[in-house]
């Protein structure tokens, strides 16, 4: 073949072998599994990161790869908001929590996402009990053993008592002013910039008592660093069952951290069964209840009407606590 004639053919053959790759590779892009992902709205390596990547692992078998996508922010309003806009199809859920379906919505002027009608529930995965906790020798100097000795403490010396939270609009912040009004009592409220200093201000003797995390709390309670006064759920924790809920001296009282799966607004019901259906089978497993029980926390397997309902009546108590207490964000 002569040079004239093998430049056409040189180009022809090339031209061949791009439309083989380009069809070669369209076929495998259609024969690569769909990965599916969970957004968890807050940072790597705490609770709802660890406990996603835990169930993540436990459905591999029914559902198949499931990555972790860490998006924080804006007290997870930014992951969160990429749930709600991203395709209904099943393949990308997240983590909504009692900050971002509850609080948030009435913390914040402004809001990326309805809570209430942007998303389709899973199923609640965790509940972790927060703690009324009290510096030890704040509580011995005052003679103060039990929520009742508290109160009684707070009513006969009016604004002498003050507490301690992560932030305004926190959750220790939001159970310190339902406390207070269901107690009838005063205690001053000084917010700190997170939940660590917070914590290291009522173990140096700074503030009086908070309501922290039990996970957090839990070591400083078992070295007697802190007294445990009562624990925020509506009956007592297996993990703490010496400690008297708040409802045994208040009745109602119940505010606790929780966390579940959710998926955009409009994924399709079966989607939602198959999804859920899994899922509550790797929250039932024993090794997520064993792990879970490292972080304090105590799986909720519920369905997804239940979870919903759950989520509702969440939002109800919240609106009228943050309205109460006043807090705002922005």
């Amino acid at each position: 073949m002569n040079r004239r004639n093998f430049l056409p053919f040189l180009s022809k053959s090339l031209a061949l072998a791009s439309i083989a790759t380009l069809a070669l590779s369209s076929t495998l892009a259609l024969a690569q599994p769909k990965v599916m992902r969970i957004i968890v709205p807050y940072a790597p390596g705490g609770p709802l990161d660890i406990t996603a990547r835990l169930v993540a692992e436990r459905v591999k078998d029914s559902l198949g790869t499931v990555i972790i996508e860490n998006r924080p922010g804006a007290g997870g309003n930014i992951g969160v908001d990429a749930i709600a806009k991203a395709a209904p199809d099943g393949m990308t859920i997240g983590l909504a929590a009692v900050a971002t379906h509850a609080i948030n919505p009435w913390l914040y002027s402004k809001m990326p996402y309805n809570a209430a009608t942007d998303f389709a529930p899973i199923t609640q995965m965790v509940r972790v009990p927060n703690v009324l906790v009290m510096n030890a020798e704040t509580a011995q100097r005052l003679h103060i053993n039990t929520l009742a000795d508290l109160i009684k403490y707070a009513k006969a010396n009016p604004g002498k008592l003050n507490f301690a939270s992560g932030g305004n609009g926190s959750a220790g912040h939001l159970a310190g002013e339902m406390f207070k009004a269901q107690a009838g009592i005063f205690a001053l409220h000084i917010p700190y910039n997170g939940g660590n200093p917070a914590q290291l201000a009522l173990l140096s003797g700074q503030v009086d008592f908070n309501f922290d995390n039990l996970a957090a709390a839990s070591s400083n309670i078992k070295s007697g660093k802190l007294k445990a006064l009562a624990v925020t759920t509506a009956k007592r924790s297996a993990m703490l069952p010496d400690v008297p809920a708040v409802a045994e001296t208040l009745k109602g009282f119940e505010i606790d951290t929780w966390w579940g799966l959710v998926a955009p607004a409009g994924t399709p019901k079966d989607v939602i069964a198959k999804l859920s259906q899994a899922y509550i089978a790797a929250l039932n497993s024993p090794e997520a209840k064993s792990r879970f029980a490292t972080l304090m926390a105590e799986p909720v397997a519920s369905t997804p009407e239940q979870f919903g309902a759950f989520m509702k009546s969440e939002q109800a108590k919240y609106e009228k606590v943050v309205k109460a207490s006043g807090a705002k964000v922005d």
